[in-house]
């Protein structure tokens, strides 16, 4: 079985689990309590933060321990808006890019519906880029944020992050970014991309579902989404996964470390195997920008299939991809992702996406180019029966 779908989930690295392990069982202890075990426990989510606080180049107390992505999503976009609205009434809009994770758009839309705000869908061009410009038509003086992913999760585009934060902050609006499909493959500096507020998720890199991080700069305030004995500082409370923070930490130092050379060498492999894909396949169309895209992910939508049936004969072959976010698994409807980028929804539901972890081999995406063939191939015959 040949594992395409790491933009999903990856596996977990046996250091990760040799690292978290003690926390799973002799140093089981709640790092808020005041004995030998509670300050076992306290000591590594301290060193856990400082861990991620040096990939990110910040403070650690700017490091915010979440269950994953999708609640670092939605402590940044919520806790930002509402704690900026609650200072000044007349700041009640956010924007967002159109190929926003559904955690950033749901939260968006919840700001929406509940609390007044107004919500500025910023364009994208064809190839799912943000621009500058487009950006600065949709800002106001009484927008809250702004939050524009760093790399798409569908297609791959990489956006010019440290531009677009630029921008927002000449009306003086924070700007945070979903770093999620990013981390392990783009430098994550958050002084050099000039963000507010970034957010991760462990499983991504190879540590357990159920750990994220959230970043926020110095003394930006945060209207925390769960209440209770303030743990993270305030922001987020709940007694605190430390064998999460400690997985997700040494996940993080680790693709930190290696993402120079892995990104290098992924990159050159997925370019073969594009161009393997559009040479063998007719019709097939690249989705995404064909250069300034994640090193890991390669999409496509093949006209004249449906993207479900290509995906079930690659897995007849041996190779394991998705068709778009995994968090949109079982919808029937179109990728917006796809939509935005100005595809119709008819191509839309062709599209297959392919995404590796820094292990994948010259064999196995030459193996599975071949394999993208015969499934297309397969599946258009049908359909002209």
């Amino acid at each position: 079985m040949i594992f395409l779908d790491a933009a999903a989930t990856t596996p977990v690295r046996r250091e990760v689990l040799e690292a978290m392990w003690p926390y799973l069982s002799g140093d089981f202890g709640n790092p808020s309590s005041h004995h030998s075990l509670g300050e076992a426990a306290a000591t590594a989510l301290a060193a856990a933060r400082s861990a991620v606080a040096k990939v990110l180049n910040c403070r650690a107390g700017e490091v915010t321990f979440t269950s994953g992505g999708t609640e670092a999503d939605n402590l940044a976009v919520k806790g930002i808006a509402l704690a900026r609205q609650a200072a000044d009434p007349a700041v009640n809009r956010v924007a967002i890019s159109g190929v926003e994770h559904p955690a950033v758009e749901e939260s968006a839309r919840y700001l929406e519906r509940v609390h007044g705000f107004a919500v500025d869908v910023i364009p994208v061009d064809g190839d799912g880029l943000v621009t500058v410009d487009a950006l600065k038509s949709v800002l106001r003086p009484e927008t809250a944020l702004v939050s524009i992913m760093y790399a798409n999760n569908e297609v791959g585009t990489v956006q010019p992050v440290a531009e677009l934060a630029a921008a927002a902050h000449e009306l003086g609006v924070p700007f945070h970014t979903d770093a999620v499909q990013a981390a392990g493959w783009l430098p994550l500096d958050v002084k050099e991309l000039g963000v507010d507020a970034l957010s991760m998720s462990g499983h991504k890199l190879g540590a357990p579902k159920g750990s994220g991080v959230l970043f926020t700069k110095g003394r930006l305030r945060l209207e925390p989404l769960v209440h209770g004995g303030g743990q993270e500082r305030g922001r987020r409370s709940g007694t605190e996964n430390v064998a999460g923070a400690v997985a997700l930490s040494t996940a993080l130092t680790l693709a930190s470390a290696e993402q120079n050379d892995a990104a290098l060498r992924v990159s050159g492999l997925r370019d073969r195997f594009i161009a393997a894909v559009l040479a063998t396949v007719p019709d097939a169309v690249l989705t995404g920008h064909p250069s300034k895209r994640l090193p890991s992910v390669a999409s496509f939508c093949f006209p004249g299939t449906s993207g479900e049936s290509v995906l079930l004969e690659l897995e007849r072959l041996g190779v394991v991809c998705s068709s778009g976010s995994a968090c949109a698994a079982g919808s029937d409807a179109p990728s917006p992702v796809l939509l935005a980028l100005g595809l119709d929804a008819e191509t839309a539901q062709t599209a297959v996406r392919f995404s590796v972890t820094s292990a994948i081999t010259p064999a196995e995406l030459e193996q599975a180019a071949e394999a993208v063939e015969t499934a297309v191939g397969r599946v258009r015959k049908l359909a002209q029966t």
